[in-house]
């Protein structure tokens, strides 16, 4: 496995007095995910739970509908192109850094018109603006769901997620998601420096675990919520969205069409609510 973090030497200034020491940061690298062979997307991502991200990415595309729809997924054992000169020392060709998923149906790339191969994504923003509030409502219905859960629950989250994050221990460089059960129970943490990685390894998880829908669960992302995050828990059928920090108006407005209750600015004992605050109660 790839390592999650490098050392590099660093001069670190207090004032006046300047030290040389080894710092540790996060690693960033390339990932290619290939469906049968066919390059589909290279994202920027922090290598570890690899197999979980291609997963993840799959389905919150819509590109799978679940576990059964991956026959396996695998590291390249040989890239099968053939690597120019100024390639061969490229990051991308490590075979660590190429996966190929193989379906048990073959994908018909002319069937997702709005796909371009081989395009790249940031590490930072995802796939912003790739897709809008009305295409994802032609693919997916509003949440249905009796799920609530008890306020003091939420005042739980942020600690427990920052508690579980170790990579961000070491190098403060790094998003994290959580899955939370109904109780505040912490299922699956996974670690990122792009916050939609992060959350595509956790439904990917959930997706090869074999729980999805996660109808009864909460979603919790360090940092703002986006509306890629809003999307990619609307296709995991995820009724919560918490968020460290504010969410952007589109995240609000795709929460509220999809029926999801959004939560953000979630520090100690304070939360702002923009969506459907009616699942939270409180038995005082």
């Amino acid at each position: 496995m790839m390592e999650q973090t490098s050392k590099r030497k660093i001069i670190r200034w207090n004032q006046l007095d300047a030290v040389s020491i080894n710092d540790e940061l996060v690693v960033e690298e390339p990932l290619e995910i290939r469906i049968g062979d066919q390059s589909l997307i290279v994202v920027m991502r922090t290598p570890g739970h690899d197999f979980e991200l291609a997963a993840g990415f799959l389905y919150t595309e819509n590109l799978i509908k679940s576990v059964n729809d991956i026959q396996i997924i695998t590291y390249c054992e040989d890239d099968n192109e053939n690597p120019t000169d100024d390639d061969e020392n490229s990051p991308i060709t490590s075979l660590q850094n190429i996966i190929n998923v193989r379906l048990t149906e073959a994908l018909n790339f002319d069937e997702h018109q709005g796909w371009q191969r081989n395009f790249h994504a940031n590490a930072s923003c995802g796939l912003c603006g790739k897709m809008t509030i009305d295409s994802v409502k032609l693919q997916v219905d509003p949440i249905k769901t009796n799920f609530k859960i008890n306020r003091k629950e939420f005042y739980t989250l942020n600690d427990c997620l920052r508690e579980e994050q170790t990579v961000f221990e070491k190098t403060g460089g790094l998003h994290a998601a959580g899955l939370f059960d109904e109780n505040g129970e912490l299922l699956i943490l996974r670690e990122d420096i792009g916050r939609h990685n992060a959350v595509d390894k956790v439904i990917g998880q959930a997706v090869l675990s074999d729980m999805i829908p996660l109808d009864k669960h909460l979603l919790m992302v360090s940092g703002r919520a986006s509306f890629e995050i809003i999307q990619k828990a609307l296709f995991a059928r995820i009724p919560g969205v918490v968020a460290v920090s504010a969410a952007s108006s589109l995240a609000v407005d795709l929460a509220e069409e999809g029926n999801i209750t959004l939560i953000g600015f979630m520090r100690d004992q304070s939360m702002v609510v923009y969506t459907h605050p009616e699942r939270i109660y409180s038995d005082k």
